[in-house]
């Protein structure tokens, strides 16, 4: 593996770092209205990464197919749904919105359930950035370098408040800013070990890459709607997270256009 792909799956994992960091100068309670804003802006940015950085490249992969060609991507995220899915019913966790946990009823505290839930919807992004990071190093079709690094950014943008919307929470709960910090590092930790071993498991299976490609964008599609929108729905002011949906979705295509 070389230093690029290193540097490229870090990436997003330095976004959610940095954003984890400023619990340590801001104030503990993350304001409801911008934690709507910044939601929305990651929901955005994640379908635009999905269609452009994951689904276009996959069916590119299999146009010999004819009228064909959308099956495999259609398989692949449909399996990506169904395996965030089940993450979903099988581990404990609770959404930053919500006071109500899902998944088994265990007794955990509820900083280690926040914890959780961000975990889980970071599975599928490292996964994403695996895919396509090895769809590049094995020479697909529509999978350059720079289209590799533009989904890395692009999800490392969406992480530097996303590590916010975590830590500073977990400070509004009692825990002091350092561990607060370190729980948002932790949450993002499971990035680049997804990333590492999606490339190891696209590596043995190079034939099935528009699967894999439409697997990261199903699951990243389940988080956006079973997570992301309905937070940034609630209460007062929801225009405006369709308006920074809007945002991070521009964004996202801009950044795989120019850069891929």
């Amino acid at each position: 593996m070389n230093l690029e792909i290193v540097k490229g799956i870090l990436i997003p994992f330095a976004g959610t770092s940095l954003g984890a960091a400023c619990a340590l100068f801001m104030k503990k309670q993350l304001d409801p209205l911008l934690q709507r804003v910044l939601t929305g802006f990651a929901a955005g940015v994640m379908v635009a990464a999905s269609i452009w950085s994951l689904l276009l490249p996959a069916i590119e992969q299999v146009a010999s197919l004819g009228r064909l060609a959308f099956l495999p991507a259609a398989v692949g995220f449909w399996a990506g749904i169904l395996f965030l899915l089940f993450l979903d019913r099988a581990i404990p966790h609770l959404h930053q919105m919500s006071s109500t946990p899902e998944g088994p009823k265990v007794r955990l505290k509820k900083t280690t359930m926040l914890v959780l839930a961000v975990t889980i919807h970071n599975i599928p992004e490292g996964m994403a950035v695996g895919v396509v990071y090895s769809g590049f190093r094995s020479g697909c079709v529509g999978i350059s370098a720079m289209a590799a690094l533009a989904l890395s950014l692009g999800i490392a943008i969406q992480n530097f408040p996303e590590g916010a919307i975590i830590s500073m929470p977990l400070c509004e709960e009692g825990m002091s800013r350092g561990k607060a910090v370190f729980y948002g590092v932790l949450s993002g930790a499971v990035e680049p070990v997804a990333a590492l071993l999606t490339i190891f498991a696209s590596s043995l299976f190079v034939p099935i890459m528009p699967y894999l490609l439409s697997f990261a964008a199903g699951a990243m599609f389940y988080v956006v709607v079973e997570e992301l929108i309905p937070e940034t729905a609630e209460g007062d002011h929801s225009n405006l997270g369709a308006v920074f949906f809007s945002i991070g979705f521009t964004l996202m295509m801009a950044l795989d256009i120019a850069l891929g």
